[in-house]
C-alpha cells in the first residue's frame, strides 16, 4: 500500500418506460471510475427479466459495443466500480451481485465496509448459508434475502438488515420492480439522486455522475435513510435516521471523490483549496513555486499558492491513458512505473525550491519516488506537503488501512520521514483544522478515525482485507 487507494462507485437509474439504461449507467460509470479501477458491473433489468456483465477492468475496457448490445433496453440498471477493501480484486468479487431467491431476483451495489461482516458470515454459514465471493457485500445481500423471506417488501427487508449490518454502506438495491437506494446511519460515504430532464430518476455516489447524464441534483440521501423508486412514487423510510451522530469520511474531500462533485453540501474543490490554504498558515516556507501531485493535490496546492502568495506552477504531467492495472512488461520496478505515470516539468522546477503538495503520506515509498523525479529534474530544495493529517491508525469503513504496520507516520518521527523520503522538510494538515474543510466545528459532523484513533463504531474482530480467504483454523471453523 503506497498510495490510499480508491473508494467503490454505485450508480442506480430508474425510467419510468423503457429506455437505454445501460448507456446511462457506463456514463454514469465512467464519472465514477475514480472510486474503483479493478473491476466493474452492470445489471439491466428489463420488465423483471435481469442481463449482467461484470469483469475486471476499467469501464472502457469491460463494456465493449458487442457487451453493450447484449445487455439491450430496460426500465432499470445498477451499476458499481470497485476497489476492494474486502475480499481479492478478481473477477468473483466484481459487482453487482445478482440474487435469485424464493421472493424474486435482486441486484445489489454496496459502497463501503462492514465492522460485523465477519461475524455475520460466519452465522450465516452455521445456518446453511454458501458463500460465492469473498466480499462483505455478498453478506449484506444474504441478510437482505433473509430478511426478505418474512417482510411484506424489498424495502422493508432492506430496513429489517439496516438493523443487523453495522459499519459503513451506501447501498443500490434492484427488485424486479423497485430501486432502492439506502445510506447507513453514520453517513459514511455519500449517495445522492436526481432526475434528467426525460423523467428519469439517478442514483449515484457523487454529483459528478448526474452531471455526466445530464441530471439535475435533487438531494443527499441522509444517513440513515431508505429512498424507494417504485412506480410514480418516491417513498422514503427513515427509521434508522438519528440513530448515531453524522460521522462523513473527511477523507472523501481530501481524496476521494472528484473535485467537481458536491458531498453533503460541500463543494470538494473549495475543500481542498481550504486545506491547502491552512497548509500555508501552519507551514510557511521561502520557495519559489508551489506544484501539485494530480490529481488530488492539485486543488490543495493552489490553495496554497494563493494563500502563500509563492507563484503555482504545473510540475507535473500525469500520463491519464494507465489506470491502476496497469502492469509494465518484464521485470520492472515500481520506480519505472512512477515515471510512466508522471513525468517532471523540469521547466517549472529547475533551480527552484518546491512546496510539493500531495493529498496524503502513506506509506512514503511514492512520495520517495516523487521526491526524487523532482531532485533528478533540477530542483534545489523539495519542501513536501500531505493537504490530510497524518496516518495514524487503521480505517474500517472502506479505506485501504487494515493495519498501523506500514504507516510511515505512526512509525517514525517527522525528521526521519524527511530522511526516508529524501525531503527537505514534511509538513502535515493540522488534525484541528480538518473540520475546516467542511465547513463543520472540530469533531462534528465527519469521522476522522484514521488520524485520532476516535472510531464511531466497535472496532471489528477481524481486520484483514483477505479475512474470508484464510483457512478455516485461522476463521475459527476448526473441526
Amino acid at each position: 500500500m503506497n498510495k490510499i487507494h480508491e473508494e467503490c462507485g454505485v450508480f442506480g437509474v430508474y425510467a419510468k418506460e423503457k429506455t437505454a439504461v445501460a448507456a446511462t449507467t457506463y456514463y454514469g460509470l465512467f464519472a465514477l471510475q475514480h472510486r474503483g479501477q479493478e473491476s466493474c458491473g452492470i445489471v439491466v433489468n428489463d420488465d423483471g427479466v435481469f442481463q449482467y456483465h461484470k469483469d475486471g477492468g476499467l469501464v472502457n475496457d469491460v463494456f465493449t459495443p458487442a457487451i453493450m448490445e447484449k445487455l439491450g433496453e430496460g426500465n432499470m440498471a445498477v451499476g458499481h466500480v470497485r476497489y476492494g477493501t474486502t475480499g481479492t480484486s478478481d473477477r468473483l468479487n466484481a459487482q453487482p451481485i445478482v440474487v435469485n431467491h424464493i421472493k424474486g431476483k435482486m441486484a445489489l451495489a454496496h459502497n463501503g465496509n462492514l465492522v460485523n461482516s465477519f461475524e455475520l458470515r460466519e452465522e450465516l454459514e452455521l445456518q446453511g448459508s454458501i458463500f460465492h465471493t469473498t466480499s462483505d457485500t455478498e453478506v449484506i445481500s444474504y441478510v437482505i434475502t433473509k430478511e426478505r423471506l418474512q417482510a411484506p417488501s424489498i424495502e422493508e427487508a432492506v430496513n429489517r438488515a439496516m438493523g443487523r449490518i453495522k459499519g459503513a454502506y451506501s447501498l443500490v438495491v434492484m427488485s424486479a420492480s423497485k430501486l432502492i437506494a439506502a445510506r447507513d446511519p453514520h453517513g459514511f460515504h455519500p449517495l445522492c439522486y436526481g432526475i434528467t430532464p426525460e423523467g428519469t430518476y439517478i442514483v449515484a455516489s457523487e454529483t459528478c455522475a448526474l452531471d455526466a447524464v445530464s441530471a439535475k441534483f435533487i438531494r443527499d440521501i441522509e444517513p440513515g435513510e431508505i429512498v424507494v423508486f417504485d412506480g410514480d412514487e418516491i417513498r422514503t423510510i427513515r427509521d434508522h435516521i438519528g440513530e448515531t451522530p453524522r460521522h462523513l469520511c473527511i477523507f472523501e474531500h481530501i481524496y476521494f471523490s472528484r473535485p467537481d462533485s458536491v458531498v453533503d453540501g460541500v463543494s470538494v474543490h473549495r475543500a481542498r483549496v481550504t486545506a491547502g490554504a491552512c497548509l500555508a498558515m501552519e507551514h510557511p516556507i521561502q520557495a519559489d513555486v508551489v506544484i501539485g501531485v494530480p490529481d488530488s493535490g492539485l486543488d490543495a496546492a493552489i490553495g496554497y499558492a494563493r494563500q502563500s502568495g509563492i507563484p503555482y506552477g504545473i510540475g507535473f504531467i500525469k500520463n491519464k491513458y494507465i489506470g491502476r492495472t496497469f502492469i509494465a512488461p518484464g521485470q520492472k520496478s515500481r520506480e519505472d512505473k512512477v515515471r510512466i505515470k508522471l513525468n517532471v516539468v523540469s521547466e517549472t522546477v529547475k533551480g527552484k525550491r518546491v512546496v510539493l503538495v500531495d493529498d496524503s503520506i502513506v506509506r512514503g515509498t511514492t512520495s520517495a519516488r516523487i521526491v526524487k523525479l523532482l531532485r533528478e529534474a533540477g530542483a534545489t530544495e523539495v519542501h513536501m506537503l500531505s493537504s490530510a493529517p497524518p496516518f495514524l491508525y487503521p480505517c474500517y469503513y472502506g479505506t485501504d488501512i487494515d493495519s498501523r504496520e506500514n504507516l510511515i507516520a505512526a512509525n517514525h518521527s517527522i525528521e526521519e520521514i524527511c530522511q526516508i523520503i529524501g525531503a527537505d522538510s514534511v509538513g502535515y494538515l493540522n488534525l484541528d483544522h480538518v473540520g475546516m474543510l467542511m465547513g463543520a466545528q472540530k469533531g462534528e459532523g465527519y469521522c476522522a478515525a484514521c488520524f485520532d484513533g476516535c472510531y464511531p463504531t466497535e472496532v471489528p474482530t477481524k481486520t484483514c482485507k483477505h479475512r474470508f480467504e484464510g483457512k478455516l483454523s485461522e476463521r475459527g471453523n476448526k473441526k
